[in-house]
């Protein structure tokens, strides 16, 4: 290749590398060297640089648990929608074109409607008078209200259903590269439905699950409206730690630093579990 033809790809790609950089890394880099300014409550943000910020995170036993929370709470967010969309997805693969379309809208129906107004539903089915707790009393099933706004119980019940569809549509792209005649070559030739299964489908499917977690894992770590509105001021999360730094207290580079380990945090443990989980599935299937 010559040198004229070698920099026709950097070329094509520098308008979209240019948005990448001016719109993503740029913003970055400024909240990474914000993080490391000292703020005094008197006068502001000064121009002198520490880790301060972070010590003080990791050592603080109030953020430590706000991170605790967090990484608890969108892990079993992750888990609930492995279990509940995979099925969903195979179930609606096998449907018939009408129907499949239909109940596919109906799945993915929630990412039309504004995130504030899902949650802000969710707050009025679980409040003490809401129609969960009076459903659960007309049939004799509870003697008193259960109490889910405001609880971890009530946050998960929300963000699986913000997030669902999110795997939903990470599986289905997976499914449609899945010829349904490899499935009913290894049928015929006498391998039970779980076998086949487990040996043909979900191996195919193994990535559309791995890249819907990811993005169900990192949506949820970084999920404000949700966990503010039905986890009030006692179930802090760290979007909504990082946000009352900024807003209430003003100070910025704690804020920041927050935001900051958030993303190490989130690329971390998303990239160690992928890893891991990669391994274990391949030396059981191989196995």
């Amino acid at each position: 290749m010559d040198s004229k033809n070698r920099w026709k790809p950097w070329a094509m790609s520098g308008p979209g590398l240019l948005v990448f950089v001016t719109m993503l890394l740029a913003p970055l880099a400024l909240t990474a060297i914000l993080s490391l300014n000292v703020f005094n409550g008197m006068e502001g943000i000064q121009s002198v640089y520490s880790l301060k910020n972070y010590l003080e995170i990791f050592s603080d036993s109030y953020y430590l648990e706000i991170f605790g929370r967090t990484a608890l709470m969108s892990a079993i967010v992750t888990v609930l929608c492995v279990v509940l969309g995979v099925p969903e997805t195979l179930i609606i693969s096998r449907m018939r074109g009408r129907w499949r379309g239909v109940f596919l809208l109906i799945i993915l129906a929630p990412l039309l409607i504004s995130v504030v107004v899902r949650t802000l539903g969710w707050s009025i089915l679980m409040g003490n008078n809401g129609l969960i707790n009076k459903g659960l009393m007309l049939f004799n099933i509870i003697d008193e209200p259960l109490r889910l706004a405001f609880t971890m119980t009530g946050v998960t019940i929300a963000m699986v259903h913000v997030m669902v569809p999110f795997m939903v549509i990470s599986v289905w792209a997976s499914l449609q590269k899945l010829d349904p005649q490899v499935e009913n070559a290894g049928l015929s030739l006498g391998a039970s439905q779980r076998t086949v299964f487990r040996r043909v489908v979900l191996p195919q499917l193994l990535p559309g699950i791995l890249s819907g977690s990811i993005i169900v894992f990192a949506l949820s770590a970084s999920a404000f409206a949700t966990p503010a509105l039905l986890g009030g001021r006692r179930l802090k999360v760290v979007a909504t730690a990082a946000y009352d730094e900024f807003l209430n207290t003003l100070n910025w580079p704690l804020g920041a630093a927050i935001a900051v380990v958030l993303l190490v945090a989130n690329i971390i443990i998303i990239v160690g579990c992928n890893r891991w989980i990669e391994r274990r599935f391949k030396a059981v299937f191989e196995g």
